[in-house]
């Protein structure tokens, strides 16, 4: 049997690589092992053309990490701490996810994944988490990942065998308003949203944190298992 095809978004950003410094669609290779190990053919998909074409191409889709949304698409001026917009992402991801859950296309969301699932369907983010929380736990210092205590819904501890877990952080946004339709499946212990579904979507599930950065893949796997049913 085929390998289920995985969509991943990426970074265009400049870059240095041997003896090449110039603009690059980059993405951690993180994801891709993590893909792959779990069964999938990764494939990194640009925001260039018109990505929401290739949503019946593929048999899952990840909304990687990356800079913050423009938050005039959910209607707020920006946060002096807000950085790093590329509207041109956020255009294609946009578009990429739409076309994902008119599909019912698996979806995972990493996340910039899971704050761009709650943008697209009219909810709003925190532009700068430590303003609300009082710390920057979340987001510890430039290029470092936090580890903060996370408490799972019960569908999230089915897929981790715990209801309690401690993954890599590295945001410094969050959900502000919950989009309508959104159910929230994990709280860190400031009560900052940490992931969210989409009920009655075959499998529409984002987290804040990032579990490519950890060994453990059952996050990948269980998006893996709904790939393969779907395609």
């Amino acid at each position: 049997m085929s390998r289920p095809v995985i969509g991943i978004t990426c970074y265009v950003e400049p870059a240095t690589f041997t003896v090449w410094d110039m603009t690059t669609a980059l993405l951690p290779y993180m994801y891709v092992e993590h893909v792959a190990r779990a069964g999938g053919q990764p494939v990194i998909i640009p925001p260039a053309g018109d990505p929401a074409e290739l949503a019946g191409r593929l048999d899952g889709l990840i909304i990687a990490g990356g800079g913050d949304i423009d938050p005039a698409r959910y209607g707020s001026p920006a946060h002096e701490q807000t950085g790093y917009v590329r509207k041109f992402r956020d255009e294609a991801e946009f578009g990429l996810m739409r076309a994902a859950l008119d599909s019912g296309l698996p979806f995972l969301g990493i996340c910039r994944g899971l704050q761009v699932l709650n943008v697209a369907l009219g909810g709003s983010l925190h532009q700068h988490l430590p303003d609300v929380v009082g710390h920057t736990a979340h987001s510890p210092a430039p290029g470092t990942f936090g580890r903060v205590p996370v408490r799972l819904s019960p569908s999230l501890a089915e897929i981790y065998r715990d209801d309690r877990v401690t993954p890599a952080h590295y945001h410094h946004q969050a959900v502000d308003r919950l989009a309508e339709g959104l159910e929230v499946t994990a709280w860190s212990d400031d009560d900052t949203v940490e992931a969210v579904e989409l009920p009655g979507h075959p499998f529409a599930l984002a987290v804040q944190w990032h579990p490519e950065a950890d060994e453990d893949g059952a996050l990948f796997d269980a998006f893996l298992s709904a790939a393969k049913r779907d395609g």
